[in-house]
């Protein structure tokens, strides 16, 4: 797990990071806001959000890798506050692949780490 310790408030840091994502040219796939959802339910809780992040293209290369790899697609970004910190925690895709034991999807996530390592770095560390 690649953890990021951040000065920014969770939703600049997620501001950042969606626009990452659209600079390496992979999609947000989802976007839970936790603490929006929570505040319908007339909660309120500390910032947690998670960004659902892949493509079409890989992720057809990944179900012809291993089908059951399907499960882990599309990858997560977390964002969440961590008293007066905001954390920024990913798995990198070598990582989520690895347990698989697939030559190709060892080289699926070898082509993602570095998309996701220019993401991570859009948010800077405290």
């Amino acid at each position: 797990m690649k953890t990021i310790t951040t000065s920014l408030a969770a939703d600049e840091a997620v501001e950042k990071l969606i626009a990452a994502i659209a600079e390496v040219e992979l999609r947000l796939v989802a976007h839970i806001n936790g603490q929006a959802n929570a505040a319908k339910l007339g909660k309120t809780v500390p910032a947690d959000q998670i960004l659902e992040v892949f493509r079409p293209d890989f992720a057809i290369r990944v179900w012809g890798a291993c089908k059951p790899a399907g499960h882990d697609i599309p990858l997560r970004i977390h964002v969440y506050e961590d008293g007066d910190t905001t954390k920024v925690a990913c798995r990198l895709p070598t990582t989520v692949f690895e347990p698989f034991g697939s030559a190709e999807l060892d080289a699926i996530g070898a082509e993602l780490d570095p998309l996701f390592d220019k993401i991570l770095a859009a948010v800077p560390e405290a």
